[in-house]
């Protein structure tokens, strides 16, 4: 079993993106968890999770509706694969309005 966590940072401000909603989904679709990002742009997940497949869905949309930027992503959603050999999994997402890259933190 392993742990995951977020943090997502607002690449074109320079700083945490706070307050965008996160779910965190089963392979089949189901909900296991839905969250907030902290102030300082971070959301950990109190599941533990055994080796599979998660989905990641952050509401970028929203967010950025909310700030009064525009926007091409409504959502980001991340598919990843975990190993539970890893005791914790750290997925960041770097988001300005028409783009994003994610990677697999520490």
């Amino acid at each position: 079993m392993s742990t995951c966590s977020t943090h997502v940072l607002d690449a074109a401000a320079g700083r945490p993106a706070v307050g965008v909603e996160v779910t965190l989904l089963a392979a089949d679709g189901t909900v296991l968890e839905e969250g907030r990002t902290d102030d300082d742009g971070r959301l950990r997940w109190a599941t533990t999770l055994p080796t599979g497949t998660y989905g990641l869905r952050f509401a970028t949309g929203a967010w950025f509706a909310r700030a009064g930027v525009p926007t091409i992503h409504a959502a980001v959603h991340l598919e990843v694969h975990l190993d539970d050999a890893q005791p914790h999994h750290h997925l960041a997402l770097l988001l300005s309005p028409f783009a994003y890259t994610t990677y697999r933190g520490s």
